[in-house]
């Protein structure tokens, strides 16, 4: 009884001894420190831990486990007020931190970081979370310092660390954070606990390409807006094709909100807004305030005009039920106008062209492409446009085929995936021109680009430009090629059929229109080009029968040939 009477003596006189040497600073210092709970998807708790605010605008830091996985999570303060965590500004999973902002109305008592790291043999004290006006701190010496990412500190006290203290903030003895106290090894020294820098805490932030980083992905609650406006668009950018539209308007409202005075900001917005007025009508005069506000702040006016056409042209495209106000391609053509007044620029030009194009103006559309033609931005994009207006244009498909030249001479050689629908288009043209020969070697040149990646298609189109440049064998390989790839395809086994026919292979085209007609009985075309293998074969009699086969199912095509040898 004596004993525990004085263990209780002793632990009465241990914390008040600590209390005693805590400064007075101590108290106000810990209003700093707060409770976190952190939530998982169905709005259970997932996590409990500490962590202090290192701004009086609400930023914080606490451990990066604590939040990872959550989906929200509020905080706790000195008070006991509960406050939303609103976003995340950085996290480093190796050294167990993250950065966040809470969502505060008022500011916040926080702690100060050092600038310098003390001296080995300082004192450093350990400030718990607690909603009691007290001292009460757990005080240690400073052991070592070692360096983390070149210019920042991580800490070993000579300090035992109670439980539920990670993540609570360490100071020196004028009351600036240190560090933050990190989980203690399971078979270290219990005598000794280790803090990551507060300063490294604070260095995590969000990048341009922070979509990326699974660390941040990890954690589901909001993440903030990178700190520059040239990292913040490059940021969006990455977020456009990662997130829903629901979330990337909240990104779209943050980055305005941060930086009003950007105009693109309030375009990408628009932009953002339009793409759910299609469905949704109502989400257009958002659209439209936001290019008017964008247009009221934006330096260079003429871009703005030019991105409210191409809005407008890309809103036309997409065929909504009913049209929006004026928003119509004369409408477009009018900001291209405005643009265009201000600065002439080739871009500004070529979308001028794609809107004549989508009006079917192809004279206007013409004139514009050959504008853009004898600018810096010519390109087999831009010569391809100028050669499909011409086309529709319906002028001399040699004046089509000598555009198409000039496109495929701004391919990069060798040709790979960009230039191969270039090259497969003109080998179109070349056989509308009949020239045969240079169709075959454009289709020489796709395989290539396409790295040998075709299709049953492609080996069709391939036989009738080797077929009418004479060249048969290949006609031959390539049919053959396109019916092992689509057995079932008539058309090509009818082809083959004719190719054997040109060639004098009668019994073998003969043999491929059985196998046709094994698949489908009453394939007219086939019975006709049977017949006319048996003529070649002097077999009048077998020729008339399946010719006559083909009259009955249809096949017109057969009267001349019935006319002619079946009397």
């Amino acid at each position: 009884m004596k004993r525990s009477v004085v263990l209780f003596f002793v632990l009465i006189l241990s914390l008040h001894n600590v209390m005693a040497q805590a400064p007075k600073w101590v108290e106000k210092a810990k209003k700093a420190v707060f409770s976190v709970i952190t939530y998982d998807e169905s709005d259970k708790i997932l996590n409990t831990g500490n962590g202090f605010f290192v701004s009086e605008d609400g930023v914080a830091l606490s451990d990066y486990s604590l939040f990872k996985g959550a989906y929200r999570a509020v905080i706790l303060d000195a008070g006991g007020k509960q406050m939303p965590v609103d976003v995340i500004l950085g996290a480093n999973d190796i050294y167990d931190v993250v950065k966040f902002r809470v969502l505060v109305d008022k500011k916040v008592p926080f702690l100060k970081q050092a600038s310098i790291a003390p001296t080995v043999g300082a004192k450093v004290y350990l400030l718990p979370y607690s909603t009691q006006k007290d001292r009460s701190c757990t005080i240690g010496q400073l052991k070592s310092v070692s360096s983390i990412a070149s210019s920042h500190h991580y800490y070993a006290f000579n300090m035992s660390l109670k439980d539920k203290m990670v993540s609570c903030p360490v100071t020196n003895a004028e009351g600036e954070v240190l560090g933050l106290v990190q989980k203690a090894s399971t078979d270290g020294d219990t005598n000794v606990c280790y803090a990551v820098g507060a300063s490294f805490a604070m260095s995590q932030k969000i990048g341009p390409l922070s979509f990326s980083d699974n660390t941040l992905r990890a954690i589901h609650i909001k993440k903030g807006i990178p700190d520059t406006e040239e990292q913040a668009l490059v940021y969006l950018l990455m977020a456009s094709t990662q997130v829903s539209p629901k979330e990337y308007g909240q990104l779209l409202n943050d980055f305005v909100a941060k930086y009003p005075e950007n105009a693109d900001g309030y375009i990408r917005r628009a932009r953002n807004y339009v793409s759910l007025g299609v469905k949704d009508i109502s989400q257009m005069d958002k659209a439209t305030a936001d290019l008017e506000k964008a247009l009221k702040i934006a330096k260079k006016k003429d871009d703005v005009h030019y991105n409210i056409a191409k809005l407008i042209y890309a809103y036309q495209l997409s065929k909504p039920e009913k049209v929006y106000k004026d928003w119509t391609y004369d409408k477009a053509l009018d900001e291209l106008k405005a643009a265009l007044d201000i600065d002439s620029l080739p871009i500004y030009t070529q979308l001028e062209g794609d809107i004549y194009f989508a009006k079917q103006n192809y004279q206007d559309a013409f004139t514009a492409y050959a504008k853009v033609n004898k600018t810096n931005l010519a390109s087999a994009s831009t010569f391809y446009s100028t050669a499909k207006t011409k086309e529709l244009m319906k002028a001399d498909i040699k004046e089509v085929v000598a555009l198409m030249d000039s496109c495929i001479a701004h391919c990069v050689k060798p040709y790979g995936g960009d230039a191969a629908p270039y090259l497969l288009e003109r080998a179109r043209v070349n056989m509308e021109a009949k020239q045969y020969r240079a169709a075959l070697l454009d289709y020489d040149s796709y395989y290539d680009a396409a790295a040998g990646q075709v299709n049953d298609v492609y080996y069709y189109y391939r036989e009738q430009a080797a077929l009418k440049a004479k060249q048969f064998q290949r006609a031959l390989n390539d049919i053959t090629k396109a019916v092992e790839l689509n057995p079932k395809d008539l058309t090509y086994r009818a082809e083959l059929s004719v190719v054997n026919l040109r060639v004098g292979r009668f019994e073998e085209a003969i043999k491929v229109l059985d196998e046709a007609l094994a698949i489908d009985p009453k394939y007219a075309e086939a019975y006709r080009l049977k017949g006319i293998c048996e003529l070649q074969l002097k077999k009048n009699k077998e020729a008339c029968a399946n010719f006559a086969k083909a009259k009955e199912l249809g096949d017109t095509a057969v009267d001349k040939l019935i006319a002619k040898h079946c009397k």
